[in-house]
């Protein structure tokens, strides 16, 4: 199974890359892990329109696999603790797909992202700025494995 994280946002400060590196370099090699980093899409100063929002929802969509199980990050998703995601992580893995998990642009994502996504999940009710989704997830993708094979990084 190949796992992989698609993100708007193509520049991160060097704290986000060392963190999201320290996480993904521990990842197991059949994940065959990667990262499809998007451009921000340019907005306008006071722009409320959706169009940059829509722009990025097109290239998410063209980044897609059809058979790939897509899980979008979003605040009105499913909250996991640690084991639940363990065990949701060796279903999704189970199921024999291709797993892609989305982190949309400053705006969200658009609908159509939104309707392709096969779960929604959110790593919290809080506002989280978007390098430190990625390095959550990261981590979070790490412990859920970590808990599977009885590594003792979880601790509880």
């Amino acid at each position: 199974m190949h796992i992989r994280i698609l993100a708007v946002g193509d520049r991160q400060p060097s704290w986000v890359d060392d963190a999201f590196g320290n996480y993904t370099g521990r990842y197991p090699r059949e994940w065959k892990f990667r990262l499809d980093a998007l451009p921000t899409v340019h907005r306008k100063k006071n722009d409320k329109s959706r169009q940059a929002m829509d722009a990025e929802g097109d290239l998410i969509l063209a980044k897609l696999n059809a058979a790939e199980q897509v899980v979008l990050l979003d605040e009105r998703g499913t909250q996991f603790s640690s084991q639940e995601l363990a065990d949701r992580l060796a279903e999704w893995q189970a199921d024999g797909r291709d797993l892609c998990f989305i982190i949309g642009g400053p705006d969200g994502v658009s609908d159509p992202v939104r309707q392709r996504a096969d779960k929604l999940w959110s790593l919290s009710r809080l506002t989280l700025p978007h390098g430190m989704v990625r390095t959550l997830l990261a981590e979070q993708l790490y412990r859920a494995w970590s808990l599977q094979i009885g590594h003792p990084y979880h601790r509880v």
